[in-house]
Order: structure tokens, then sequence, then C-alpha cells
């Protein structure tokens, strides 16, 4: 989920053209100046999920429920009272735009080999130490160099690139839902499947209105307690079990992310915890990917996560009954493949983000086993 270190403006022709020209997981456009102020005035929207109250707008979107003052944004900053209405800034306004191999968002149980076309608004209604991204999600759509490319332009572009997906992902989709929503809806009227990668931080009545057009997500699971969820992220634990559960009983293809985060998040009793609930709760052919951390943003004295770690975690959630377990971000090593739960077969191969075998036949292992995933468009 990671941008890249360049970055550059760019214009809508020059944007068009670089496009026709995209190879798989080649860069289209990384768009980040966070100390160069833009006017946002004509993608300006009315948010969705609001209500006026006596004290200014409470946005309904996520469970900050952020009660907003008039000319004042709520904390994920893409979010703005005037005139006492709520408007998104982020609309058709994206500040990253990428063709990305899908297994880079996570997804490895979701059409295999195939690619995303990678979007995102500035903002976030986290505010995580550990933030990748850092320079979009914590800045604001005024504050980040943009291009004009709305739902329809995204949903053209996804095609001319060869894309099967389009993934709302780099910061946090659900700040700039609105934009989302739209693009989702045009996506599905054309054949190309949608993709959320979250940090699940989101109210029950707006995700069930966007499951309607979704068809696979990761979601971040950041830790496995509410006082480690408020102190590194600004968020709390209940609201993101519970979007668990809604994306996996809309129907959604989900798989999950637990980074490791040392001295944060890596303590065996809190990973315990969380793998027992996952097992518990319905979520064993759920793929999670337990991801190394590395030094980001606020946390740059701390140490990559030890191998030893991840293999500890990895180890854990096996044992809890998870059957389909993988270790991101260690290059060279060989648990990213998928493995058949019954006969331990390796089914799918891969190297980096590329495949060099897939033995999955209409969702099958050749033992006969089903092997839970969308493996073909």
């Amino acid at each position: 989920m990671l941008l890249t270190d360049r970055h550059i403006s760019i214009s809508r022709r020059h944007f068009a053209r670089q496009v026709s020209l995209v190879t798989a997981g080649s860069l289209i456009m990384p768009c980040v100046n966070a100390g160069t102020s833009h006017s946002v005035s004509d993608t300006v929207v009315p948010a969705m999920f609001q209500q006026e109250t006596p004290r200014g707008v409470i946005c309904l979107l996520c469970p900050n429920e952020c009660v907003i003052k008039e000319g004042e944004r709520g904390d994920c900053r893409s979010r703005i009272v005037k005139k006492s209405k709520l408007w998104s800034m982020s609309y058709g306004n994206p500040c990253a735009v990428n063709a990305d191999p899908i297994e880079k968002k996570p997804l490895f149980h979701f059409l295999p080999g195939s690619r995303a076309f990678s979007i995102a608004a500035a903002g976030c209604n986290f505010s995580c130490l550990n933030c990748q991204n850092w320079t979009i999600s914590q800045s604001s759509p005024d504050k980040t160099t943009n291009i004009d490319l709305p739902p329809e332009s995204v949903v053209t572009e996804s095609i001319k690139a060869g894309c099967s997906s389009i993934a709302y992902t780099y910061s946090e989709p659900v700040t700039f839902y609105e934009y989302v929503y739209d693009t989702a809806a045009r996506a599905r009227d054309n054949g190309i499947k949608n993709i959320m990668v979250s940090n699940g931080f989101i109210n029950p009545e707006p995700l069930k209105k966007l499951c309607r057009y979704i068809d696979a997500a990761n979601i971040d699971l950041k830790a496995f307690s509410d006082s480690t969820y408020i102190k590194l992220t600004g968020g709390r634990l209940q609201p993101v079990l519970d979007v668990l559960k809604i994306y996996r009983d809309e129907g959604v293809w989900l798989e999950i992310t637990a980074l490791i985060v040392p001295g944060w998040t890596d303590k065996p009793d809190e990973l315990d915890a969380m793998f027992s609930w996952l097992s518990d709760n319905g979520f064993r052919d759920i793929p999670l990917h337990i991801s190394r951390f590395y030094p980001q943003y606020k946390l740059l004295h701390l140490p990559p996560t030890p191998v030893s770690t991840l293999n500890m975690a990895a180890k854990k959630a096996k044992e809890r009954g998870l059957n389909f377990v993988y270790v991101d971000n260690v290059p060279g090593n060989n648990t990213t493949d998928t493995i058949c739960p019954v006969c331990n077969e390796k089914l799918v191969v891969r190297k980096g983000y590329s495949i060099e075998k897939n033995n999955i036949q209409d969702g099958r292992c050749r033992c006969g086993a089903t092997i839970p995933g969308v493996w073909k468009q």
C-alpha cells in the first residue's frame, strides 16, 4: 500500500497519456505536495450522512461522529461546514492514482494476477503514529496536488489501463465516501470490480449502503485492545470488529491485515485474543495477512518487526484454526503462498507481487477441497 518517494504534479492531458502507456504495477500519478495549496471549490459536494444540531453539524459517517461548527472541518480534514451544511472536499479530486497488482492491496484470494486501478484523496479519520502514507492521509484536499478525475473518468481510465478492479486505497476511503460511492456504482455498471482498503472505521448504515457496490475489502485490524487502538491510531476496536462482520454478512470478499508493530501490537496475549476472536466469529477461512512494520512517520525510532515475531504470530493464528495465514512485507520469504488446508499442496506460489503458479481449478484444490475466494472475473 506504499506510494512512492517521487512527488510530482501532473496535468490532466499528461495523466491521460500516462494511463495509455501504463504497464503492470507501474506508476501513473503520485500527486503529493503537502506545502502547496490549491482550490477545491469546484469539487465540493454535499456530504452524505449529516444532521444539523444546535451545536453544529454532526457527521454520521464514521464512529468519530464529529460535531462541526461553521467554517470548521471534521477530524478527517476533508469535510467542512458551510452555511450550516456539511460538504465533502474530496469528490473527483484524487491526489494519487496508480495501477497496482492486486496482491499489493493485499488481496491474495481475489482475482490473483489481475491489476487494480488505485485512487486516493487526502484525509483520514485515524491519526496512526505509524502511517505509511501520512503525507496524504494526515493532510487535506486543499493541501495536496490533485487532478480533476470524476467517477466516469475513473472507470474509463481503469478500462484503458486493463484493470479488472478499482481500489479505493492509500489514504482512508471512508473520508471520500461520496466519491467512492458514485465511482463504485458506475464501475459496477461497466463490469469493473470495486475494492475497499480501509481501517474499517465506518458506521453501519453508510457501510451497508456502500456494500451494494463493493466486491472485496482488505481491512486493517490494527490492535486488539481499546487502549492500544486509542494510543496508536486515535480510534476504537469494537466498531472495527462490527465492520468485519458487516462486510462478511453483506457478501463482500474480505481479507484482514494485522500489522505487527514492536512494543505496540506484538504482545502474545493480545495476538492470541485477536486470533481466537476471528476463529470463534466465523473468520477461519478469511485470509489473514500478518504484516511487517518498517519505521514510519512518528515511530521512526522503532526497529522493523523481527521475523521471529511474525512467525510466532503466524503460528498462533494457525493454532487457533485460521486456515489461510500469510506473512507479508518480508522480501524473499515463502510465507505468501496459498496452501491447501486439507492436503498441504502449494496451490498459488507468489514471488513478490507476481504469481508464479496457480493450481486452483474452479475454486478447488486437486484433492477436492474448496479454497474460498474469487478466483475468476
